[in-house]
């Protein structure tokens, strides 16, 4: 293959997901802080080689859709079909248009695809126009009868564990998948089936044992162990932040703009909850405070918003790998009254930092009018930030 030629993925994501139990089809279920769907489409839309993306989803999940893989580029999902051949043929008329040479089909039940694999699979189309990740059985495995009954053991070597996502060039799996709904063949497993049925010839390229297939409710639960065990590292920081009163109408507050009779004297906005989360978290990361990042000296900062520091502090622990398991903050003043105000702040934290709100806690407490929050002369915020990490990091 090469470089020049165009390569698209189609993500199937219209199942439903029955024998995963309950919670909803399997492919929006959160895992390890992260939807399923999230995780499998990031590897292509994240991946130099894959220049189009194009989801196959139910027309019923459209909305939760969008929810689950907002900020990452796709095309605009075609509708699956009562079948997982029927939303594959659609995802590649979907396709059409765009003019690929090969074309990717992965399910998007599998969470874990690696760039590596993505490579790999965009090489190993050369060979014969079709290849599918393989990975070998180590088990050995036995043909039975209806009743149960050992009729052969085939030969270990010579069988495989079919993966995805399986590439093939575009024109000759579209016609394949075309002339198997003209003939009214519908019980293709795969495409690699289609392929096969079509006269071609099926490469192999090595696969991945974690690029799993996530199916059963003890699949989720072995995942979500090994993703807790790879982010053993666990720390906590904890920040600080005041602000004194000046003159204004507002104050900005775990950012939310919330009227009030003085507003903050600040180099920035003045969120002090913000400020204090961003401390604790880069406490956590041992990385420094709020103001080695944005120093009070530089005047780009002068009057920003401080969700953009939250969402800088965010990608940082990202950016190791990592994820946030909680945010804290306690407001410290005597007015304005947060109480009323408390979900729309946690929301508000959630919506900027990407973090589940029930994860997020915001609190407040007066100083009974003692020092300067009891004189009303400021507002003061602690938080304190709970993060893992990979060992590695």
């Amino acid at each position: 293959m090469t470089t020049s030629q165009r390569t698209a993925a189609i993500l199937v994501a219209a199942g439903r997901g029955l024998r995963a139990g309950a919670g909803g089809p399997k492919q929006y279920r959160t895992i390890g802080g992260r939807t399923v769907i999230h995780r499998a489409l990031a590897a292509f839309a994240d991946h130099p080689e894959v220049a189009v993306v194009q989801p196959v989803v139910n027309p019923d999940d459209i909305d939760v859709f969008n929810a689950a893989v907002s900020g990452l580029r796709h095309e605009a999902p075609a509708h699956g079909g009562a079948t997982r051949q029927a939303s594959v043929l659609a995802g590649l008329e979907a396709l059409v248009p765009q003019r690929p040479d090969i074309v990717l089909i992965h399910d998007a039940a599998r969470a874990f695809v690696t760039p590596a694999v993505i490579s790999r699979a965009i090489q190993a189309v050369g060979k014969t126009g079709a290849a599918i990740p393989v990975v070998p059985v180590t088990d050995t495995i036995k043909e039975v009868t209806a009743g149960g009954d050992i009729t052969a053991t085939p030969e270990r070597a010579r069988l495989r564990i079919a993966q995805t996502p399986q590439t093939f060039k575009f024109e000759v799996i579209l016609e394949a998948h075309r002339r198997a709904a003209r003939e009214g063949l519908t019980e293709f497993t795969d495409d690699a089936a289609i392929a096969e049925w079509a006269g071609l010839t099926v490469a192999t390229f090595e696969g991945d044992v974690a690029n799993m297939k996530l199916t059963t409710p003890e699949d989720f639960v072995r995942e979500e162990a090994r993703l807790a065990a790879e982010l053993g590292d666990i720390r906590t920081g904890t920040g600080y932040d005041v602000h004194a009163f000046g003159e204004g109408d507002h104050v900005w507050l775990c950012g939310l703009r919330v009227p009030h009779s003085r507003g903050f004297l600040a180099h920035s906005d003045g969120d002090v909850g913000l400020h204090a989360l961003v401390d604790a978290i880069l406490g956590a990361l041992a990385d420094g405070d709020i103001g080695s990042h944005f120093p009070p000296s530089d005047m780009k900062w002068k009057g920003a918003a401080s969700d953009q520091f939250l969402k800088y502090a965010i990608e940082r622990v990202t950016a190791r790998g990592g994820r946030i398991a909680n945010l804290e903050v306690t407001m410290i003043c005597e007015r304005p009254k947060i109480g009323p105000l408390r979900d729309q702040m946690r929301a508000r934290i959630a919506e900027i930092s990407g973090v589940d709100i029930s994860r997020i806690a915001v609190k407040a407490t007066t100083s009974e009018r003692l020092g300067f929050t009891g004189r009303e002369e400021g507002i003061a915020a602690t938080a304190s930030a709970t993060i893992r990490l990979p060992w590695s990091a």
